[in-house]
C-alpha cells in the first residue's frame, strides 16, 4: 500500500479508501491510485479487511439438489444479486437429505467464513437437525412455510395454483385434475393443498391426486394413467417437466390437448413457450426471488429486518395454447 501511495503521490489512507470504495475522494485521485495499483500489481487483502470490518462479504448457499429448475434459476438469482452488492457466494451442497447431511453443510460454515446462509432446502431437514449456528450468521430460507421460525422467502405458491385452477373451471371443465410434486415437498405440498380448496370453494369434486417426482419421465408415467381416464379433461401439473411428460402420454394414447384435454403447467421454463402445444403455464419470477434473498440477508446482517416471517412473491398465469373451452366428448 505503500508503495502504491508513493506512486500515485497520495497518502496510504487515501489508498485505503480507494480500495474500500469510500466516496470522499475525487474522481481524478481515484483514477491516480487505480492506475498505480494496476502498475504494481497491488491486491486489497481482503482477509485483512474481513478481520478489520467484522464481516466476511460472502454469502453461503446450501441446497440439496440442482436437478429442479427452480433451485437452478434461484441460485442463479442469487449469484447475480449478491455479486451486484459486492457479494461471492459460496455453494454447499448437501449430498443427500439427511439430518446428518444438514449437520454437516452447516458445521462446514464455521469454516468457510460467510457472514450470511441461504438454505433452498426443505425446512423439516433444517427443523429435526441438532444444528447449531455461528454466531454470526443471519439466516434465510427459500420455498418453505417456516415463517415463523425463519426469515422466508417464496414464490406465491397458493395464488399462482388458484389462477390455474380458475382457468380451467372457466373454459366449462367439470373438475380438474391435478398431478402433483413428490410428497417432501413444501412447493408441491402448496400446490397440492391450494388446488384442493380452490376446487372445494367452486363446489367442485378433487379428483384423485396423482403423483410424480418433478421429472417428465414420472410426468409420463402419471399421463398414461390420466389419459385412460375419458373423464379426465383438464389437469393441472406442478411443474413445467412434467407436464411435458404429460403432453407426450396424451398424444400416444390419441387424446389431442386441447380439444380433448388442456393441461397448465408451473413455472414457465424458457423452452414452455416450444412445447407441442405450447404450454400454459404459473409464471415464477425467479430473479425476483434471488433478489430478495440476498437483499434480505443483507438486511438481517445491518439488523435493519425481522427475525422471522415470510415474503411472497407474485405468480402470474401466462396463457398458451394447451388450454381451451371445453368441448363436448366425442362420439
Amino acid at each position: 500500500m505503500a508503495d502504491v501511495a508513493k506512486l500515485a503521490g497520495v497518502s496510504s489512507q487515501t489508498v485505503s479508501r480507494v480500495s474500500n470504495g469510500h466516496a470522499s475522494v475525487t474522481e481524478e485521485t481515484r483514477r491516480q491510485v487505480l492506475a498505480a495499483m494496476k502498475e504494481l500489481g497491488y491486491r486489497p487483502n481482503s482477509a485483512a479487511r474481513a478481520l478489520r470490518r467484522g464481516e466476511f462479504r460472502t454469502i453461503g448457499v446450501i441446497t440439496f439438489t440442482l436437478a429442479t429448475t427452480g433451485n437452478v434459476r434461484t441460485l442463479e438469482a442469487i449469484a447475480t444479486s449478491a455479486a451486484r452488492e459486492g457479494y461471492a457466494v459460496t455453494l454447499l451442497p448437501v449430498a443427500v437429505p439427511t439430518q446428518d447431511e444438514v449437520r454437516g453443510a452447516f458445521s462446514r460454515l464455521e469454516e468457510l467464513a460467510v457472514d450470511a446462509v441461504i438454505v433452498i432446502m426443505e425446512v423439516h431437514l433444517l427443523d429435526a437437525a441438532t444444528v447449531t449456528l455461528p454466531p454470526h450468521v443471519q439466516v434465510v430460507v427459500v420455498d418453505s412455510d417456516a415463517g415463523d421460525h425463519y426469515t422466508v422467502v417464496d414464490t406465491d405458491q397458493a395464488g399462482g395454483t388458484r389462477a390455474a385452477v380458475r382457468h380451467l373451471l372457466g373454459l366449462g371443465h367439470e373438475t380438474v385434475w391435478h398431478l402433483a410434486g413428490p410428497a417432501g415437498s413444501f412447493a408441491a405440498q402448496r400446490r397440492a393443498d391450494a388446488w384442493r380448496a380452490t376446487l372445494t370453494a367452486a363446489g367442485r369434486t378433487a379428483p384423485p391426486l396423482v403423483r410424480g417426482d418433478w421429472s417428465a419421465q414420472s410426468g409420463h408415467r402419471a399421463g398414461l394413467d390420466l389419459a385412460a381416464r375419458a373423464e379426465c379433461t383438464a389437469v393441472f401439473v406442478a411443474n413445467d417437466q412434467m407436464a411435458l411428460g404429460l403432453l407426450r402420454a396424451l398424444h400416444e394414447r390419441g387424446r389431442r390437448v386441447p380439444e380433448d384435454v388442456s393441461v397448465i403447467g408451473f413455472d414457465d421454463i424458457p423452452e414452455a413457450g416450444s412445447f407441442l402445444p405450447p404450454l400454459t403455464t404459473v409464471h415464477q419470477d425467479f430473479a425476483e426471488v434471488g433478489r430478495l434473498c440476498v437483499a434480505t440477508a443483507l438486511r438481517k446482517m445491518r439488523q435493519e429486518g425481522p427475525s422471522c416471517g415470510t415474503t411472497l412473491v407474485p405468480t402470474r398465469l401466462v396463457e398458451r395454447a394447451s388450454t381451451a373451452v371445453r368441448r363436448p366428448a366425442r362420439g
